[in-house]
């Protein structure tokens, strides 16, 4: 054997953790080095016994107005118009591009009406009848706040937790943290609605629902809505399915000479991708098929559910998706960004939005799921007291806001109600300030992760989905 060979069959310590990572053996270490188990990629699973099995998060992009959805404020009417810049100025806040400028900042009331529903009274707006119903099911959060003032940091704090890009997604570390619950379906599923507002949305990156520096299978995968749901799933002409079978042992065959002779966990990665791709050709025209959906279904996600690409459409996909075990789901519904036709394009976007996530709701009760899988709302910010440029009759529009916002969970040992509160203009919180960093340790928490022990050591760091500064559970919003 010459040098080389001898090299490459050394066992490093690296491929040692890597090899041995099945048996009573890895625990064992794993529990004496935790943290060097968590460097080397070994599943950690639950600290605890979990409430939540599965989410599903239906993220607004652009960041829905609080004040014309459930954030009532009735002082504002009194005010209306009047003139906010003195009060800006000494609060000392943070102003955009787009609003700094201005002469005058007019405060504006909402042009929709708000009644109290439920047993919890909570005030909602007439642009959500169908989440109106339901708010003794919802965990209604008003006071959430952020540190990025524009979308993409925001965002990208809001979906991986850092605005500096690089960091993997909470689906991504619900994936890494806890495995799979189905071998032939990603864990970590994305969907993409279509909207019926602002026709030129706020773009978004794959950077939300990346993995990171964690292995690529823990991205998520986008199921498109025209088309095939995932490129590539079919057979290319002429190739049929034992034919691709045999094509991918040898394939298979010869990454692992590659993985034993390098050590590259990349390489493994790429096999179980090839893997799974393989298995998704039977499981996910079966997930796509919405033949064996009751006519009493589609008629409570509304009509727009038998068109694709609709986000009432999305709502009825997730919960296919997650009663066959997908991990995680997240559906990005964009343009909710409303500088200016707020009236208008708010409540063609509320229309879009509306029914479908209530019947996800429903469905998910109906079902005996809503216990055990946690639903979560919200944009990734809020909106101005003040309007962005004039105001008239029929419109005006709102400037960024990261002080406070509101967001809503249900189901998943949530406790229903509505929790925090703002002062009389939305523009600081009064009580029970939540920062994103305690949603992700919250959402965390329910699916039986401490926030605190779920971390890989990359670029000399331990990193986490909660980052370096305090977070904490929001305790009192559990059940």
């Amino acid at each position: 054997m010459n040098n080389i060979d001898q090299f490459n069959e050394a066992i490093c310590r690296r491929q040692f953790f890597r090899r041995s990572a099945t048996g009573l053996g890895v625990a064992a270490l794993g529990s004496l080095l935790e943290g060097e188990a968590r460097a080397e990629g070994i599943r950690i699973g639950t600290h605890y016994a979990p409430k939540a099995k599965r989410a599903i998060y239906l993220s607004m992009i652009g960041a829905p107005s609080q004040f014309e959805t459930f954030d009532y404020k009735p002082k504002l009417e009194e005010m209306h118009k009047t003139d906010l810049k003195d009060m800006l100025v000494k609060s000392g806040v943070r102003l955009t591009t787009m609003t700094s400028e201005q002469a005058t900042f007019p405060a504006v009331m909402s042009k929709f009406k708000f009644e109290q529903h439920g047993e919890t009274g909570a005030w909602v707006s007439e642009l959500l009848p169908n989440t109106a119903k339901m708010v003794d099911e919802m965990c209604i959060i008003r006071s959430m706040h952020t540190d990025a003032i524009n979308h993409e940091p925001a965002n990208q704090l809001m979906f991986t937790g850092n605005m500096v890009s690089g960091k993997p997604s909470i689906g991504s570390w619900l994936s890494y943290g806890l495995g799979s619950m189905n071998k032939d379906l990603p864990e970590f599923v994305v969907l993409h609605a279509t909207n019926t507002g602002r026709q030129d949305p706020q773009a978004i990156s794959s950077r939300f629902w990346g993995a990171g520096f964690l292995p690529g299978k823990h991205a998520g995968v986008s199921l498109r809505s025209h088309g095939d749901p995932v490129l590539f799933l079919k057979n290319s002409p002429g190739i049929d399915s034992q034919l691709r079978r045999t094509m991918l042992d040898n394939l298979n065959k010869m990454n692992q000479m590659t993985y034993n002779a390098v050590g590259d966990p990349q390489t493994q990665t790429r096999m179980k991708q090839y893997e799974m791709a393989f298995r998704m050709q039977t499981s996910v025209p079966d997930l796509t098929d919405l033949g064996d959906e009751s006519e009493e279904t589609f008629e409570m996600y509304g009509p727009d559910s038998k068109t694709s690409g609709t986000f009432a459409r999305s709502c009825l996909m997730a919960r296919r998706l997650i009663e066959r075990d997908v991990r995680f789901v997240q559906i990005f519904h964009r343009g909710w960004d409303q500088h200016g036709n707020l009236p208008s394009d708010l409540a063609k976007q509320c229309k879009d939005v509306d029914q479908a996530s209530w019947a996800l709701v429903q469905d998910l009760k109906q079902r005996g799921m809503l216990d055990d899988t946690l639903v979560i709302w919200g944009g990734e910010f809020g909106r101005t007291a003040y309007s962005q440029g004039g105001i008239s009759e029929a419109s005006y529009g709102r400037d960024h806001h990261p002080r406070c916002f509101t967001m809503w969970m249900a189901g998943g040992g949530m406790k229903p109600g509505v929790y925090g509160e703002t002062d009389e203009l939305s523009f600081n919180i009064v009580t029970d300030p939540y920062h994103v960093r305690d949603l992700h340790a919250t959402i965390l928490h329910q699916m039986g992760i401490d926030h605190e022990r779920l971390s890989v050591n990359y670029q000399g760091l331990d990193q986490k989905l909660t980052g370096v500064e305090h977070a904490h559970v929001m305790k009192d919003l559990l059940l």
